[in-house]
């Protein structure tokens, strides 16, 4: 069943094309000088492979050059080694099998081999989430972050990081899994049709995309990237999202994929729907900035879908996006050993690899990086009454009635005030 884009989605367009004047033109040569670009990174990303994304080892963090923080920046993506020592990552991981084969009713999928797994808060869950340098390494990510415009930003602190609570998976070596081709969270048509969250992208909308900064901190305080009430979709502003291996996991062993160029993909993501193409999407000449046009009398907005009475998205491919060239610049990051942790920029489009071709489970927790700002602290205060009621977390499918899980996570688990304050618990007093 073709899905029909609802009318007001054309207004939409109009709307923000009535904001700036000249809008086709500068859009246009903006589009036209993107695509270049693109072009020129592609062949980049393509050369270097998951030697194009950072790394650096948790105690030099503190330690980068500013051009050194600037590359990481550019990219949207970093891998962050030893922020845990090995045994203990390695030891939630054991934990974690324990805890499902004593609640062999727990959900996950795919429902005949279970590797991802719709739990929250289990003691190993809520410690590593707790743990000072998990949390040392999220408010070094939030700083990343800036206000330009040099203003005080009441309920903003970058350097007091908060948790978010999410899922874990442990997949298993040879299984196909189709479940994550390259998409972008943190909210779907929200990008435009949210006035706070359009204001992100104000330099990309009004034909500036060079200098579009996906760190500047005002918009994204008040941005709704939950119009819909889809469940699932995160209400919470996480500067990255993020994971902590549990095990070893290397390029085609079923890791992460990225596009390692924020500025670029973010430029392009916002700006396509504006254009379409005068040759088919199969045309051997679709790269060609002269076989595309300025068009806004269509509704529809490419890469984005409806689900759940709302909508899921950015998710760009190959064909409708082609300039991004999938298939060859999504890429994996470098092998990790147990205690590293991945972050990549909350736009970055990312992916799993479909294939698992190595030999032991590659098994992750997704921990992103969050500050405390007005609306987080809010969530985190609701938040924290499903951990002690041993509940799902607020923006996700509610617990089945009368399902109770053995070994959870406790108060007790977590014991140092940086951890406390993240989860919004009291500190403890000696």
């Amino acid at each position: 069943m073709t899905f029909e884009w609802p009318a007001r989605f054309v207004d939409l367009k109009k709307q923000i094309a009535a904001g700036t004047p000249d809008f086709q033109t500068r859009i246009t040569e903006s589009w036209n000088d993107l695509l270049a670009q693109l072009d020129a990174r592609a062949q980049e990303i393509t050369k270097e492979g998951p030697n194009f994304i950072p790394q650096v080892k948790f105690e030099d963090l503190e330690k980068l050059t500013p051009e050194q923080v600037d590359v990481i920046r550019r990219k949207g993506s970093i891998v962050i080694k030893d922020v845990v020592p090995d045994e203990e990552a390695a030891g939630w991981k054991t934990a974690l099998e324990d805890f499902i084969k004593a609640n062999p009713h727990v959900e996950g999928f795919p429902e005949h081999d279970k590797q991802f797994f719709q739990l929250y808060w289990t003691r190993s869950q809520v410690q590593a989430r707790a743990h000072p340098n998990v949390l040392k390494a999220s408010a070094w990510l939030n700083n990343l972050y800036h206000v330009t415009s040099g203003a005080k930003l009441e309920g903003v602190d970058l350097s007091t990081p908060l948790v978010y609570a999410d899922r874990f998976r442990i997949r298993h070596p040879g299984v196909q899994w189709a479940a994550h081709p390259p998409h972008v969270d943190g909210g779907a048509i929200e990008r435009w049709e949210d006035d706070n969250f359009r204001r992100c992208y104000t330099d990309i909308l009004t034909g500036n995309w060079v200098n579009h900064d996906p760190y500047e901190l005002e918009g994204r305080l008040n941005a709704r990237s939950s119009l819909y009430g889809r469940p699932g979709q995160a209400t919470v502003f996480r500067t990255f999202q993020g994971w902590l291996a549990m095990s070893e996991t290397a390029p085609t062993q079923g890791t992460l994929k990225v596009f390692p160029d924020i500025v670029l993909s973010n430029a392009y993501t916002i700006l396509r729907p504006f254009f379409r193409p005068t040759v088919p999407l199969d045309s051997k000449d679709i790269l060609d900035a002269n076989n595309w046009e300025f068009d806004i009398s269509s509704p529809e907005f490419p890469g984005i879908e409806p689900r759940d009475s709302g909508f899921v998205g950015p998710r760009p491919t190959p064909e409708l996006h082609p300039h991004l060239r999938l298939d060859e610049t999504m890429t994996s990051v470098p092998k990790v050993n147990p205690g590293d942790m991945v972050f990549w920029h909350c736009d970055v489009v990312h992916s799993v690899e479909q294939e698992h071709t190595g030999t032991g489970d590659s098994a992750v927790m997704y921990i992103p990086a969050v500050p405390t700002t007005p609306m987080n602290t809010e969530y985190v205060k609701k938040q924290v009454l499903t951990f002690l009621d041993g509940v799902n977390p607020p923006d996700f499918v509610k617990s089945k009635p009368g399902v109770t899980y053995v070994g959870l996570g406790a108060d007790s688990d977590v014991v140092a005030p940086i951890g406390r304050v993240a989860m919004g618990l009291p500190i403890q007093v000696a």
